[in-house]
């Protein structure tokens, strides 16, 4: 088998990849839906709409790696060269958008996690408590 055709074989996957990741997230969203109960109407749709959206991010990420090895495989023209740049822009943006509004960050950014807030000492204080200004380096006696 030729290189070009394992190359172009290799995006068809990551294709199917892409869409079988959206479908298959978009279902589980859908039946972790259903079972939650006890939730009220609002969280409930917050956490479809965060489990559904992580789905299509995945399936982008998917997407856009077709596209880069799609470029490798095929001749390169400017007409594809442009369309393809255009996709991937696309692509890109609607990701980092999607991560902005699902996660209220930069995809850049870090996120913070519970464990670095919960076990991160509190910064020393200014001054001891109690002191009057002025004497904040008195050593006690």
């Amino acid at each position: 088998m030729e290189a070009d055709s394992l190359i172009e074989l290799s995006a068809h996957l990551m294709e199917w990849a892409g869409v079988g990741s959206m479908v298959l997230g978009a279902l589980l969203a859908a039946v972790l839906l259903a079972v939650r109960r006890g939730l009220g109407p609002s969280e409930a749709y917050r956490r479809f709409r965060l489990n559904l959206g992580r789905a299509i991010l995945l399936g982008l990420e998917f997407l856009v790696a077709a596209d880069i090895l799609r470029t490798v495989s095929e001749e390169p023209t400017m007409r594809g060269v442009l369309v393809l740049g255009l996709i991937v822009l696309i692509r890109t943006f609607l990701s980092f958008t999607l991560t902005v509004e699902l996660e209220g960050r930069w995809p850049w950014q870090h996120r913070e996690t519970s464990s670095e807030t919960v076990h991160r000492p509190p910064p020393p204080p200014s001054r001891p408590p109690h002191a009057p200004p002025g004497e904040e380096h008195a050593v006690p006696h």
